[in-house]
């Protein structure tokens, strides 16, 4: 049975492996969806749209909007927690908020995030002397964040609110009461395996380790992904239609898991994942209803964002590669240094227009 599973374990990993896996899976997460997207919305109306778009009340957005704004305040402390647990204490709070901001944004609105958010990061922390190994650590401790947050939170609400799976995943209540327990079962075994470890846990090898936080620093990740989430599931919450009524916690489960199946599919946005799993799981409300508060939640929480992020990203690169080289080359000159001619030329130009004037 050992050498069938054996050889079973190196044919897979010969001819499939995990990456051909991942992608397959992505994909077909990413069919089901559009396919249960446009089975959704046929026979909508776009007028009716439009109407349910209307009846949002400013205050209504405006607080969710100030909802999105304190989830990204608090998706801030991912990349500070992180930094802090790999012991890069010189890289200051600014510059992880920065990083943890235009990296998910940027990341989670192109799709891939592993590679592009960490590209991002990588651009950003290279400045403060952090290696790729230093970028894949933070990457990792982040993740490990948003998954202990998310799985806290789903294992609470699967517990006290199975049926809201149920109209998701379709499963028996008492089915999704077990999968609540064995997320709550899983972080507690975490937590034991981190405390009872004679020093911090280790994970990796051959030159790539992470040092994980300790059990009461864990407390503190698993803090800021359920703040992080409670923020987001908020805003959503916030955005609903009155009527029919849904409580925050049966709405939160259903938005985890739109959520967790979104990051799967690795589809820019979760563009239609998230979508799709939010109209399925609320049949109860109006099609039209539901899709104006989608439409309403992706300007705040993802167009809006991203072009910031860009902004940001793209002012920074103008700052670095060009204003900053320039003001060197300049105070070099001005300092009696010889400057290179390609270099000296723009600064002529500016003295003989100074003298004009």
């Amino acid at each position: 049975m050992h050498r069938l599973l054996s050889a079973l374990g190196r044919v897979f990993k010969t001819y499939v492996g995990w990456k051909r896996l991942g992608i397959v899976a992505s994909i077909l997460i990413i069919g089901f969806a559009i396919t249960s997207l446009i089975r959704t919305l046929k026979g909508v109306d776009h007028n009716v749209i439009l109407t349910a778009l209307t009846d949002k009340s400013p205050a209504q957005i405006g607080l969710a909007a100030l909802c999105v704004i304190g989830a990204f305040c608090t998706l801030t402390f991912y990349d500070f927690f992180a930094l802090r647990t790999i012991g890069k204490l010189h890289v200051p709070y600014r510059i992880a908020a920065l990083s943890s901001f235009t990296s998910y944004v940027i990341g989670h609105n192109l799709g891939a995030t592993v590679f592009t958010g960490g590209a991002i990061r990588f651009r950003i922390y290279s400045d403060y002397g952090l290696s790729a190994i230093d970028v894949a650590k933070i990457c990792f401790i982040s993740g490990l964040t948003f998954w202990l947050g998310n799985l806290f939170v789903l294992g609470i609400g699967m517990i006290w609110h199975p049926a809201a799976a149920s109209a998701m995943d379709l499963l028996p209540d008492q089915v999704n009461q077990l999968i609540g327990l064995a997320c709550l079962a899983g972080i507690a075994a975490y937590f034991v395996w981190l405390a009872t470890g004679k020093k911090r846990r280790e994970l990796g090898q051959n030159g790539w380790k992470v040092v994980l936080p300790s059990a009461k620093l864990t407390l503190v990740q698993v803090l800021i992904g359920v703040v992080d989430l409670g923020f987001c599931a908020l805003a959503m919450y916030l955005l609903m239609p009155s009527e029919p009524y849904i409580d925050y916690v049966s709405l939160a489960v259903v938005f985890i898991l739109a959520t967790l199946l979104g990051f799967a599919s690795h589809a820019p946005g979760s563009l239609g994942v998230f979508d799709a799993a939010m109209l399925v799981a609320l049949p109860m409300f109006p099609r039209e209803d539901i899709i104006a508060t989608l439409l309403i939640y992706r300007v705040l929480y993802f167009l809006l964002p991203f072009g910031i992020a860009i902004s940001i990203m793209g002012i920074r690169e103008l700052w670095l590669s060009v204003v900053k080289p320039w003001q060197e080359k300049r105070a070099a000159a001005v300092n009696g240094h010889p400057m290179p001619a390609a270099a000296a030329a723009p600064v002529r130009q500016v003295a003989q227009r100074s003298q004009k004037r």
